[in-house]
């Protein structure tokens, strides 16, 4: 490991410290970045109208005032290294970060700009500090970064990274501290402006065993050819031996595609599941389950892979290369996010399409659904059938399941007004909770039966005129 620590660098280069940094270096390595020179890739002009920009931007303000004399830079990047913004006041350090091209529009992931700060952080999906001759390109020296990658508060997604810089024979002591504050302020704030959004769980890293036995009572529903076709184009490669990844929307079914298609191509197996963990919880999750890769009657999925941190794919890789008895397969958001390792050992790739894209999958999954909540059949009527086919699904075929669940428990028959008041409205804003409350009492009233627009309007105290208003406000779809 020293010796390719200093590879290509002057004599005396500093021995890499702790098992994140070297394996950084690495992948450094392995990419080609620059160690003499810095050179990243300048993307042009960046977006500044994401919700995390607009938070991030404010946190950085309230921060930067409290450093007003400290020269310390405050980036924000996005998730793929890119830096949207800096603020710093003081002008030395300024002027050496533009002469490094540490500047709004340039890439320093590790590909471009070997190990650094936000690369590390955004590679690791972990909180990151690395200290001047600990950077991998010589012309990063001078600095000592600390980054914090922030996720999305509700869907989990990687939005990007905090980063904190500043000269490197300045103390570090304070700096991921601070960086760790400001993601965390970050994180809260979105949350804050999604007007009661539900946070996204933290992940556990589950690892179970799937049930691909089909009950007796409630067989496998048909569904479309979109679905088909992808389940056959898997099933094929596994035949074949070759791995599979499954990309698609969260919630779009991928683990289940995977799930149906080893249980017909190894209908003995018994298949795995491993979703992805905590960055921190990365390593005993691992030790946990990859034994079962070099017995001969198992199949894993590994789920998430996207999220897992760079060494961990890395690592990974190698035990399925060296250890695993059958093809592995995994599922991701995306085949450009199944990380670099990983992608070269996936030898086929399937798109599943959001469930609003397979419509007519949504009538026999919900009477699937259904009857497995009440152990007996569900029906739906036509207004409720119609209000199902015709909603948007941002979350798929998980939020079907959940939406479909609640409703059977309240009745063998599912009318529009059994259904949840979020399936009865069209894409909108995101409403403010008051907001919600007055949505949610409209599509009560407009639910029940009999009820029309002007009863409604007398039941809630409403005009005739500001009902309609709501309505069209809400994109509420009033039953026929």
């Amino acid at each position: 490991m020293d010796e390719l620590a200093r590879a290509g660098r002057t004599s005396g280069a500093p021995t890499v410290r702790g098992p994140r940094l070297s394996a950084s270096w690495q992948r450094s390595h392995s990419y080609g970045a620059p160690t003499d020179r810095v050179d990243p890739v300048f993307i042009g002009t960046v977006g500044d109208d994401s919700l995390f920009f607009r938070c991030g931007q404010e946190v950085l303000g309230g921060l930067q005032e409290t450093l007003a004399n400290e020269p310390v830079s405050l980036m924000l990047t996005d998730e793929a290294g890119h830096v949207l913004s800096r603020a710093c006041h003081d002008r030395t350090l300024v002027d050496a970060l533009d002469r490094s091209y540490l500047a709004p529009g340039f890439a320093f992931s590790e590909r471009e700009a070997g190990t650094n700060g936000l690369g590390l952080a955004l590679a690791d999906r972990a909180p990151s500090l690395v200290r001047g001759e600990e950077h991998y390109c010589t012309g990063l020296w001078n600095y000592t970064c600390a980054a914090v990658p922030v996720t999305d508060p509700v869907h989990g997604r990687l939005l990007g990274s905090v980063n904190l810089t500043t000269w490197s024979r300045k103390s570090a002591n304070l700096l991921l501290a601070l960086a760790q504050t400001a993601a965390g302020h970050t994180s809260a704030l979105m949350l804050s402006r999604g007007h009661g959004l539900r946070p996204h769980p933290t992940p556990r890293g589950e690892v179970f065993r799937v049930n691909t036995a089909a009950r007796p009572d409630s067989p496998s529903p048909q569904l479309s050819p979109d679905w088909e076709t992808a389940l056959a184009e898997v099933q094929c490669a596994l035949a074949a031996g070759r791995s599979v990844g499954v990309v698609g929307e969260r919630g779009a079914g991928k683990t289940a595609l995977l799930s149906a298609a080893l249980c017909r191509a190894h209908p003995r197996d018994r298949i795995l599941n491993a979703r992805p963990p905590e960055p921190r919880d990365t390593e005993p999750w691992l030790t946990l389950w990859t034994p079962e890769l070099g017995k001969g009657n198992t199949s894993v999925i590994a789920a998430g892979v996207d999220a897992l941190p760079s060494w961990a794919a890395t690592e990974l890789a190698e035990i399925v290369t060296t250890r695993a008895r059958r093809p592995i397969t995994v599922t991701a958001r995306e085949a450009t996010a199944i990380p670099e390792a990983l992608s070269r050992i996936v030898d086929t790739v399937v798109e599943i399409p959001p469930l609003r894209r397979r419509p007519d999958d949504i009538l026999a999954l919900a009477e699937h659904f259904g009857t497995r909540a009440r152990n007996r059949r569900v029906r739906f009527t036509p207004k409720a059938a119609r209000t199902l086919r015709t909603y948007h699904w941002p979350d798929n075929v998980a939020q079907l399941r959940r939406v479909v669940r609640e409703a059977a428990n309240r009745s063998d028959v599912v009318d529009t007004r059994h259904l949840p008041p979020e399936v009865l409205c069209g894409p909108t804003r995101t409403l403010t909770r008051i907001e919600t409350v007055e949505r949610d009492e409209i599509v009560r009233c407009l639910a029940e039966p009999g009820t029309t627009v002007t009863r409604a309007a007398e039941i809630l105290g409403m005009s005739r005129a500001t009902i309609y208003r709501k309505i069209s406000q809400y994109g509420i779809r009033t039953p026929r």
